[in-house]
């Protein structure tokens, strides 16, 4: 009993360290993923996701077209890329991209600046909203009615199945988000004027 009470009061010390591991995990997704975005495969394959949304599809100079000009990942289709960079595909990857990257960034801050760090909480727990905004508007984030039995809601196609991961995101931002706001509470706490007024009274005492 001594022994899993020990392992409880181990565990119960392990949210500091937990929220660090979960910043340093959203950090390498956002950066990681952000630089694919700068890669033709990568920006190709979000553009189902991209031209059926209400918010984004604008971004693309002839977004009801997509369907006939996807490729696979890895393959190259030179008039498929062609019509990819007329569309502004990869325009708009790169500055997804750029975002995504800046948000990485901004989490990982939190070491050095808990106001950045809880900047970038804030936007990694926002950006999930948007994603899995598409498993509304886009088709293809379902199983397809090609003679199966399982096909469309609940059966989450390869795109589905990368979109509900960002589940994971939203709650790794609230996680963070509330790690640096408790720092920056903490902070200010040990630097009220009362506490000045104490430093000041030891030192003048010593």
């Amino acid at each position: 009993m001594n022994l899993y009470t020990d392992f409880l009061r181990v565990m119960s010390r392990g949210d500091t360290l937990g929220a660090n591991l979960v910043r340093i995990a959203l950090a390498i997704v956002f950066l990681w993923i952000g630089a694919l975005k700068f890669v033709p495969y990568e920006a190709d394959s979000i553009t189902p996701l991209v031209a059926q949304s209400p918010v984004m599809s604008f971004f693309y100079e002839h977004p009801k077209e997509y369907a006939q000009h996807m490729t696979k990942e890895g393959q190259l289709v030179p008039e498929q890329r062609k019509w990819q960079q007329a569309n502004n595909t990869y325009g708009f990857s790169r500055g997804l991209g750029t975002l995504e990257i800046v948000i990485g960034l901004l989490v990982l801050s939190n070491f050095a600046s808990r106001k950045l760090g809880l900047l970038g909480g804030l936007l990694s727990f926002l950006t999930p909203f948007v994603t899995l905004s598409f498993l509304i508007t886009t088709p293809e984030t379902w199983v397809p009615a090609l003679g199966d039995a399982q096909y469309g809601f609940p059966f989450l196609s390869e795109h589905g199945r990368l979109i509900i991961k960002d589940t994971v995101i939203l709650a790794g931002g609230i996680v963070i988000m509330a790690d640096s706001a408790k720092r920056l509470l903490l902070e200010r706490e040990l630097v009220t004027p009362s506490a000045v007024r104490l430093m000041h009274a030891k030192r003048s005492m010593s």
